[in-house]
């Protein structure tokens, strides 16, 4: 199921758009002057799909509706009984099916001032509060306000239980809003005694690449159980194992040559290191009768422990390829390490022998957009 067309109606009081998306393509371009709405509607549109109601309150509009590609479309509805306080209204959810009568869920008001109203009260040097520390109100945009706040928090963001239909029909629609400001992050403050508690602003460049190493470690890990288990049952299942007569010499040299440019593509994108390619060194004089058996399994289990790198391997790949074809017009190169996450180098003076290692945040703020966007 796809997004066809979205519409809005009363948004600010004042627009109306209908924005029939590209299904062929599958781009579509939202242009207009600003206030006209358009980051507003992709916030509507997140806000409901992954259940964000406090933000879906604070936007001013009257009538929201999603059109999908097998006829079926959902319309959100502001009660228009106060036409001055729409965000604090019910809300009503309608889901329309072919020759099926339409279901409805109503999300009751929350009685407190609206997060919106509050937000916009402060003055730009204020500081707001966040779990127990205050930042400037100028750091903030106002959905990390809403999704933070000790204040709104609880009575905001925790909506009454969705019925079976609405969560099993958001289920199929996938939606992630990538926000403009995207190089500063809320991060859990490990330092600190109440760390589940209190968050703390970090660079997105630094948290992603924290996030990267922790994905490369947690992989590595497991390669490393996977590992044992097969090596302690690798005797047993030789000695098991029928004689491998239906696999030719030049077969298993090549299955051996394929694990080893396998390898070598692990070690290239930091799942691996370097020293431990030794054990791969098998020459062609080396099979014979004897130990073509113990090859083929042997074969088959590096095959097995491989296998594990094989999703984040071609995800972090294709990153680097991407990211280094971008950056090659300012001499810098990014790989990524399992220690690290990003290892950033720069080569622009000739003059050095050896590249020198930047942090990731000292790239350009064009180039951490770049990377947080691709990341």
């Amino acid at each position: 199921m796809r997004i066809k067309q979205i519409s809005v109606s009363g948004l600010f009081g004042i627009f109306n758009h209908v924005i029939p998306l590209n299904m062929d393509e599958r781009i579509t371009i939202i242009h207009g002057p600003n206030g006209f709405g358009k980051t507003a509607i992709l916030r509507i549109l997140n806000s409901f799909f992954n259940s964000r109601y406090a933000h879906l309150r604070a936007i001013p509009f009257r009538i929201f509706r999603v059109e999908f590609n097998d006829n079926t479309s959902v319309e959100i509805i502001k009660d228009a009984d106060n036409a001055e306080d729409l965000e604090t209204n019910n809300i009503v959810f309608n889901f329309y099916k072919h020759d099926s009568k339409p279901a409805f869920f109503t999300l009751k008001a929350v009685n407190t001032r609206s997060d919106r109203e509050i937000f916009l009260s402060f003055e730009s040097d204020d500081m707001i509060p966040v779990r127990g520390q205050t930042y400037p109100i100028r750091t903030f945009p106002l959905e990390d306000y809403i999704e933070f706040s000790d204040n709104f928090l609880l009575s905001n963001l925790k909506s009454q239980e969705e019925p079976d239909w609405l969560e099993n029909f958001k289920s199929n629609i996938h939606i992630r809003l990538i926000e403009s400001q995207r190089l500063l992050n809320f991060v859990p403050n490990r330092s600190s005694r109440r760390s589940a508690e209190t968050p703390s602003m970090l660079s997105t460049m630094s948290a992603y690449s924290d996030e990267l190493a922790k994905l490369m470690q947690d992989k590595f890990k497991e390669y490393g159980t996977t590992s044992q288990f097969l090596d302690r049952t690798f005797p047993v299942r030789v000695v098991k194992q029928h004689p491998s007569t239906d696999l030719t010499d030049e077969q298993l040299r090549h299955q051996l040559n394929e694990l080893e440019a396998t390898r070598s593509r692990l070690i290239e994108v930091g799942l691996l290191d370097k020293d431990e390619d030794a054990e791969f060194q098998i020459q062609p004089q080396d099979i014979d009768e004897s130990t073509k058996n113990a090859l083929s399994v042997y074969v088959q289990d590096v095959e097995k422990k491989l296998s594990v790198f094989a999703e984040i391997a071609s995800k972090t790949d294709l990153l680097r390829k991407i990211i280094n074809n971008k950056f090659a017009y300012s001499y810098k190169e990014i790989n990524f390490s399992k220690e690290k996450g990003f290892v950033v180098t720069t080569s622009y003076d000739s003059s050095l022998s050896n590249s020198k290692n930047l942090l990731p945040t000292d790239l350009s703020s064009g180039e951490q957009h770049e990377l947080v966007l691709l990341y």
